[in-house]
């Protein structure tokens, strides 16, 4: 006999979906899926504006899981509403090559925003999809017609809120009046550890109104108030809104609920076995009824809202058809036809100019060619704007001006780096943050989220070695560079002047398959003059700068400010090569004959010289080689003081050489 569908019996399919992956698994987390179920099926049922036949629709609502580890309410979601995820991938959670991996990674099942392992960055990625929601409308839609209109819906949990990832971003929000953010705060006071009260007992609420956000709350297991609150958290228009919702965690476990057993680990069969007793679910397991299919299933829903959003943008393309053109253009990912002629138009003039100049500065004159050809730049900075020169002529604040194209971060290097991610997978941008290279240690977990989701954020640290002189040790960056270069999926940049520093930035931008950080110098650089050949030669990431002299003997690599110390040792030396190496990623991707040409495999007499940690050079010069550079940190000093006091020096060059390649 099949029981009368209800609204319990409709969230109760999220119920033993989740426990049932979750023990055939035999890992995983049941408890924070079946204390949400109640809070998914009104969010998801009843206001969450999607359509699962296209998961990419431009203007879907856009929902994030923070609290990852509760996976299996999102592919549970997923596929009741009617995404291309079978039952049998959910029978196929946390195994290899599924598409329900253990928790929510972008690119495995179609519906996915974002990948939401680290807890935390889940809410400032929702931060930054809000954000670019409310700048792309304010700078596309019209009095008459709004092609982009959509929410951002996020759950979360204590540990997002115990993160602080989460304060820097909400502090943000709310300064921001991200009115169309909605969280949903899964408050069962239980973490893996136990009952949080003994480690988490913040006043929520009134950290939340602090921050300038609406804060309401409910019952996470009442329908009506759930739905009621979410009505009032979309007719706030001026302030993000918290839902707190008190929940149980494991809801319908009779042994388990309401404890930290159901937290991370499976139910087992016999308390399973019970829960389908106490939930009412005659059916076995990965068995949903057709009724409750039925009530889920989205896909006609979600045809009318994307066809009738359709019918609005064919008004606005006959209305604005230029506007149109590009807001579909920047939703693409695609650059305007003419961006890399005119980007290479530029590099030719910053070559004729022959500038000796710092390297930041060569990056804030960069952006002020770039940008105003690229109208979705969305530039940025942690408080540092006149130290990282990230500001140019047509910056806009959107704190000022919503269709602007420029955030003061404030001091908050990780949330800053975690919103620009989801600035970035939202579409629509090519979001740039920057904050001295040393402060990338804050944001580090972000730029490996950018990284792992493959996102084009431009990733933009000054101040890169012990040249920034007195700040001292704890200013001074030694093993970030290779920190970054040992990063999969990003591109990180060292220019060594004005051009390569130009060069940089349109790889940056042109490159749509990944992060890219660009590591710029507060003291000046000398200009290094080159053939068209060799200017074409950057992009490469490593080339021939200066031919040797006679037959090669050796080899001289440097990157960043070292280069013009490798310059100086050379015009002291016979039968030596400089290579400028600026991004070494770009390099090992040239084909073999290239990197043999550049870097003739016969020549083991090779030197390598720069202001960071040694240890990434070995695998360039070999174990008989010679590396320059720091293998301590820094010191208080001028900087002139302390290349000398550490050994980077032209002298040091010059005697490396002479000692391997006698």
């Amino acid at each position: 006999m099949t029981t009368p569908l209800n609204e319990r019996r409709i969230a109760n399919a999220i119920r033993v979906l989740a426990m049932d992956a979750v023990q055939k698994a035999n890992s995983g987390h049941p408890g924070a899926p079946m204390g949400m179920a109640d809070i998914a099926d009104v969010v998801w049922r009843e206001f969450l504006n999607h359509n699962p036949t296209n998961p990419q629709w431009a203007n879907r609502d856009r929902f994030v899981l923070s609290n990852g580890h509760g996976s299996m309410l999102q592919y549970a979601l997923l596929h009741l509403t009617g995404y291309d995820l079978s039952i049998e991938d959910l029978k196929a959670f946390r195994q290899l090559h599924s598409k329900t991996p253990g928790h929510p990674e972008l690119g495995y099942a179609p519906g996915i925003e974002t990948t939401t392992g680290p807890l935390g960055q889940g809410i400032a990625n929702a931060v930054g999809f809000a954000l670019a929601e409310k700048t792309l409308a304010a700078q596309f839609n019209k009095e008459d017609i709004k092609v982009v209109d959509h929410f951002t819906y996020c759950f979360l949990g204590d540990g997002c809120l115990m993160e602080g990832v989460s304060h820097e971003a909400c502090s943000l929000a709310g300064t921001l009046g991200l009115g169309k953010l909605i969280a949903y705060y899964d408050d069962n006071g239980i973490s893996i550890d136990g009952e949080v009260e003994g480690w988490f007992s913040d006043d929520t609420e009134q950290r939340f109104l602090a921050y300038g956000w609406q804060v309401l709350k409910v019952d996470g297991h009442d329908a009506d108030a759930l739905r009621a609150a979410t009505l009032e958290a979309k007719a706030e228009t001026k302030k993000p809104t918290i839902i707190i919702c008190k929940t149980i965690i494991g809801l319908g476990s009779p042994n388990k609920q309401g404890k930290e057993d159901c937290h991370g680990a499976p139910l087992g069969n016999d308390e399973i076995a019970l829960t389908r007793e106490a939930l009412g679910w005659t059916e076995g397991p990965f068995e949903i009824p057709a009724d409750v299919y039925a009530a889920w299933d989205a896909k006609e829903k979600g045809q009318q809202a994307e066809a009738a959003w359709n019918e609005v943008f064919a008004q606005y393309e006959a209305k604005y058809p230029t506007e149109a053109a590009d807001l579909k253009r920047r939703l693409s990912g695609e650059l305007p036809a003419d961006f890399v002629a005119k980007a290479d138009a530029y590099i030719a003039e910053v070559n004729a100019k022959a500038e000796t100049i710092a390297t930041r500065k060569a990056s804030q004159n960069a952006i002020q060619a770039f940008a105003p050809m690229l109208s979705e730049i969305l530039g940025g900075s942690a408080d540092l704007a006149g130290s990282n020169l990230t500001l140019w002529k047509g910056a806009q604040g959107v704190q000022d001006n919503a269709a602007g194209n420029y955030v003061h971060y404030g001091v908050r290097e990780f949330g800053m780096t975690a919103i620009a991610n989801g600035v970035a997978l939202h579409g629509g941008f090519i979001p740039y943050v920057a904050t001295f290279l040393m402060f990338m240690e804050y944001a580090r977990n972000a730029v490996r989220m950018s990284a792992l989701m493959k996102q084009r954020v431009i990733h933009v640290y000054t101040h890169d070695s012990i040249g920034l002189g007195e700040d001292g040790p704890t200013h001074q960056p030694i093993e970030q560079i290779a920190s970054l270069r040992g990063t999969p999926n990003l591109n990180t940049w060292r220019p060594c002047d004005t051009v390569e520093a130009a060069i940089s930035w349109k790889s940056a931008l042109t490159r749509s398959e990944g992060p890219t950080a660009l590591i710029f110098s507060r003291q000046n650089l000398a200009f290094q003059t080159r053939t068209e050949a060799q200017i074409a030669d950057v992009a490469k990431g490593g080339y021939v700068l200066a031919e040797e002299k006679g037959e090669l003997k050796a080899i001289i690599i440097a990157t960043g400010s070292e280069v013009a110390l490798a310059m100086e040792a050379y015009a002291q030396l016979e039968g030596v090569r400089v290579v400028s190496m600026p991004c070494a990623e770009e390099f090992v991707k040239q084909d073999a004959a290239y990197r043999e040409a550049v870097l003739p495999s016969n020549i083991r007499a090779r030197v390598a010289v720069e202001a960071a940690h040694v240890d990434y050079w070995w695998k360039f010069v070999g174990l008989d080689g010679r590396v320059i550079g720091m293998t301590t940190y820094g010191e208080s000093a001028p900087a002139k003081d302390l290349f000398q006091h550490f050994g980077i020096t032209t002298e040091a060059v010059v005697a490396a050489v002479k000692e391997i390649a006698a």
